[in-house]
C-alpha cells in the first residue's frame, strides 16, 4: 500500500490514492485538477522516503470535487458573577479533494486506477 503525508492548510494529512479528504479551502474551481508539492513522506513497497522538510520532485495530484462547510462549532464564553455571556458560532470552509496519484521524480508510484485494479484482483470471483 502506497501512501503519502502532505501539508496543506497548515495541517499534515496522510493520503492514499482513490480516497477523498476534506481539507482547508483551496482557491480552485470544482472539477479542476491540482498538484500539491508539499510532500513530507512517501511510503511505497516497504520503502519510506522522508523529506527535510519536503521531498524534492514529489507531488500528489488530485481533483477538487466540491466546496462545502464543516460542522458548526459553538464558542460560549461566560464570566461568572459579572452577567457577561458571549455565544458565537463558526463553520469552517472546506474543500473535498480526491487523490488521483502520488508521484516522485516524474515517476507515478501509485494512482487510483492501480489501487482499484489491485483490489479487484484480490477479490474472489464468484
Amino acid at each position: 500500500m502506497t501512501y503519502a503525508i502532505i501539508e496543506t492548510g497548515g495541517k499534515q494529512l496522510r493520503v492514499e490514492p482513490g480516497r477523498f479528504y476534506d481539507i482547508e479551502l483551496l482557491p480552485v474551481d470544482p472539477e479542476e485538477t491540482i498538484a500539491i508539492e508539499k510532500v513530507l513522506l512517501i511510503s511505497h513497497d516497504d520503502t519510506v522516503t522522508v523529506g527535510q522538510p519536503y521531498i524534492e520532485g514529489a507531488s500528489v495530484e488530485g481533483e477538487v470535487l466540491r466546496h462545502l462547510r464543516g460542522p458548526k462549532v459553538i464558542v460560549y464564553k461566560m464570566k461568572p458573577k459579572k452577567k457577561t455571556r458571549k455565544k458565537r458560532g463558526h463553520r469552517q470552509e472546506l474543500t473535498r479533494f480526491m487523490i488521483k496519484s502520488i508521484s516522485m521524480n516524474g515517476q507515478v508510484l501509485a494512482s487510483d486506477a492501480t489501487e482499484t485494479a489491485d483490489s479487484q484482483e484480490s477479490a474472489p470471483v464468484a
